[in-house]
């Protein structure tokens, strides 16, 4: 899992509340441990272990299951029946270091991530020919890279800094310091700098176990911006500090409780599955006809045998998406720096996983934020966040690009629980705090995003008008 946008829960302890809202995400299809879940499931269906599942062993399989599981005898199972009864079945999670890529982290992020080469070469060919702004003059700045304590650390952060650390040496446009210290956001070293680059830094990102330091980092980053320099903020940096920090750290620092997630997931998806008459639990009917389902769906060529290859391959459109009610996620999150979720515009809520289709239109295309991509709407597949109802609105920020929800397919929008009612889904935009000016860019989880010549032209552009070097209407959207 990953990153429910670290919602507070209300059925879970704190310490496993961090644990399982900071790694929801990427099971929320059951991602990275999606094919160590198949394996543990198709390995315990196949008795005769024979390479092979049948029908008779899968419906045998469930059956037995559901005997056991069925410990009261009721003749339905519910979802933490259910829950204990997969954990039984599934590979512990493994074990987190600080620093690992793409995973929750409970110390936070303090060294950098290595990143393939072939994506960085990727990216410096995809580097634009065409000129950026002249800058005003010499230009500095900071990229900050660590993430939060309970933060998910994306794989793309280095990428990012190496593609931020690129557009500015072309033409001299302004000279790159990266950092993973948030110590480094404080009065005095800020004083060199013209602007900082928020990493997809996410979490509680700049908090330290003194209440002083935190305020005094805080205080640092806030007086900065509103002083008259700028702020630029990609993908993870909305999703910033909407989670119980003191929890957080409580819990990373205390070895929270252990809590097997991918069995979490998946308890909540088979419910989602196989209770027809949404009564909250599944009978043993129930229960069967979603057994004799998946056999239909992975027998696609009618042979009475499914090999373990296309049973971990197909395992994930076996089930429907996750539905957060389920795991409690409904409660509204707990804003301890509500001026920074003013300042970048929003906070995070959901994401279709990676690699979703989205259609990006231009909301402002006599922007120079959004020359490069002459007014047309485009294509771009990469996980895409939307945000909390409340913490977005277009009398906020100037909205440069957002999602064309209409050409979105009904069941993609299904994913979503709860969405936004006015169906409005920015992904860039601009806005000023106080003298000082903010960008943000909602794409930047993938890759592939840093190969996109008219994204890293619209990165450099955004990180210019943070800069001051290249000016632009940002006033609010909606007056």
């Amino acid at each position: 899992m990953r990153r429910t946008g670290f919602i507070a829960i209300t059925f879970l302890a704190a310490g496993a509340a961090v644990l399982l809202t900071a790694g929801i995400a990427s099971l929320r299809a059951q991602g990275p441990g999606g094919g160590r879940t198949a394996e543990a499931f198709f390995g315990a269906l196949d008795t005769d272990k024979d390479g092979t599942l049948t029908r008779p062993e899968l419906e045998s399989g469930f059956n037995s299951w559901f005997t056991v599981w069925d410990k009261t005898h009721s003749g339905t199972l519910t979802q933490s029946q259910i829950l204990a009864g997969i954990s039984t079945l599934l590979p512990a999670p493994p074990a987190v270091k600080p620093g690992q890529a793409n995973t929750f982290n409970p110390a936070g992020n303090s060294t950098p991530i290595a990143v393939p080469q072939a994506a960085v070469d990727a990216m410096m060919a995809a580097l634009p020919t065409a000129p950026g702004s002249k800058p005003m003059h010499e230009r500095r700045l900071l990229v900050m890279a660590h993430t939060g304590t309970g933060g998910f650390v994306h794989a793309s952060i280095p990428l990012a800094a190496k593609a931020v650390e690129a557009l500015g040496n072309q033409g001299g446009l302004w000279t790159t310091t990266v950092s993973y210290d948030a110590g480094d956001i404080n009065t005095d070293n800020l004083k060199k700098y013209d602007a900082i680059f928020l990493d997809s830094t996410t979490a509680c990102f700049l908090d330290n176990p003194d209440p002083a330091v935190t305020a005094a980092r805080r205080a640092a980053f806030l007086n900065f911006v509103r002083g008259g320099k700028g702020v630029a903020g990609i993908h993870a940096a909305t999703d910033s500090y909407h989670t119980d920090c003191l929890a957080s750290e409580a819990a990373a620092t205390s070895g929270s409780p252990g809590l097997n997630i991918a069995a979490l997931v998946l308890a909540s998806r088979l419910v989602t599955a196989a209770d027809k008459d949404n009564d909250e639990t599944v009978s043993q009917k129930e229960w069967a006809a979603l057994a004799d389902d998946w056999f239909q769906k992975l027998d696609t060529g009618n042979t009475g045998k499914v090999t373990r290859a296309d049973f971990v391959a197909h395992f994930n459109s076996l089930l429907p998406p996750l539905e957060m009610r389920r795991l409690g996620l409904e409660s509204k999150p707990v804003l301890q720096w509500p001026e920074f979720n003013t300042l970048i515009g929003g906070y995070f809520k959901f994401h279709w996983p990676d690699p979703q289709q989205i259609y990006v239109k231009i909301d402002d295309p006599n922007s120079p934020l959004t020359a490069m991509f002459h007014g047309k709407e485009f294509e771009i597949h990469d996980e895409t966040y939307t945000f909390e109802q409340d913490s977005f609105s277009r009398r906020n920020v100037h909205v440069l690009t957002s999602i064309d929800y209409d050409k979105m397919s009904a069941e993609d929008k299904a994913k979503e629980s709860h969405p936004r009612t006015d169906g409005d889904y920015a992904l860039s935009y601009i806005r000023r705090e106080g003298n000082g000016r903010v960008f943000y860019e909602g794409h930047g989880h993938s890759d592939r995003v840093y190969a996109m010549t008219p994204m890293l032209e619209h990165l450099r552009a955004g990180i210019q008008y943070a800069l001051g070097d290249l000016k632009a209407d940002d006033s609010p959207s909606v007056k």
